[in-house]
């Protein structure tokens, strides 16, 4: 990285007020550590990313990454593609996360065409593109919004595209949910963050950060047109799925990938 990376300390401290999060300066300092510690899987689902992209995106195809916070899905096609593979464009409300992340991909894909602009991600002008990625974006915005935001980036996607979606989930049984967020708890415990931390952390997602179910995914991605999703990451209470719009002729691309020769175990 080009700029120095810190330790998550955010909330180390007694709040009096625990402010609601937000991904200003303080976050970005100590953002590599901060998903290390606090996202189970995530360097396992930033890695998928390019193998993703090499089965199915057409060469020269044009990907978004939104909500791109320091550019790591970008970082992530770059080490499996060629630059002339592919254009990213990374999205992000956040000017502090934008600046750090037009810095790194200078400095570490400086070949590739990685672009990073600031925009709402629910009134961006959408070009046609092989493959969106919202990692960890959905789950921020409105609940009321994200129906119309994954239409858009379906009728955005060209037929034979993907979508990648990870996100938080909540569990619809009770008791399982309890399970999943006590075992992240030991997780976060296990990375070195207090009781503490977790409480005050907790406070501050509160109203800002509301997860779905997995249904509630799987239910909006069908009815916005995609014609399979499958669920390929789930550690604990995470998970990352992939939307597969079909090709003309009513094949997704992993069901063309199969019958070009592909080996379906």
């Amino acid at each position: 990285m080009t700029d120095a990376s810190y330790r998550d300390a955010i909330f180390s401290t007694p709040l009096d007020r625990v402010a609601s999060f937000s991904f200003d300066e303080q976050v970005v300092a100590c953002f590599p550590d901060m998903v290390r510690r606090s996202i189970p899987g995530y360097g396992q689902i930033l890695g998928m990313l390019g193998l993703l992209a090499e089965r199915h995106l057409r060469h020269g195809a044009h990907v978004y990454d939104l909500g791109c916070s320091l550019g790591a899905v970008g970082l992530s096609l770059a080490g499996r593609l060629a630059p002339e593979a592919f254009a990213l464009t990374g999205v992000d409300l956040s000017p502090a996360m934008l600046a750090r992340a037009r810095a790194t991909a200078e400095t570490e894909a400086p070949r590739h065409q990685l672009a990073f602009v600031e925009g709402d991600i629910r009134e961006l002008d959408y070009r046609a593109s092989g493959m969106i990625v919202l990692n960890f974006t959905l789950q921020f915005l409105p609940p009321a919004d994200r129906d119309a935001v994954i239409a858009r980036l379906f009728e955005a996607l060209e037929p034979g595209g993907i979508l990648v979606l990870s996100e938080k989930i909540v569990a619809p049984d009770e008791q399982e949910n309890a399970w999943l967020v006590e075992r992240y708890h030991d997780f976060k415990r296990a990375n070195g963050y207090s009781d503490m931390e977790i409480s005050q952390k907790r406070t501050a997602l509160e109203n800002v950060l509301m997860p779905d179910t997995l249904a509630q995914h799987q239910a909006r991605l069908q009815a916005a047109g995609f014609a399979r999703v499958t669920t390929w990451f789930q550690y604990l209470n995470f998970a990352s799925m992939v939307a597969f719009k079909e090709r003309a002729g009513g094949t997704s691309t992993e069901t063309a990938d199969t019958s070009a020769g592909g080996d379906p175990a």
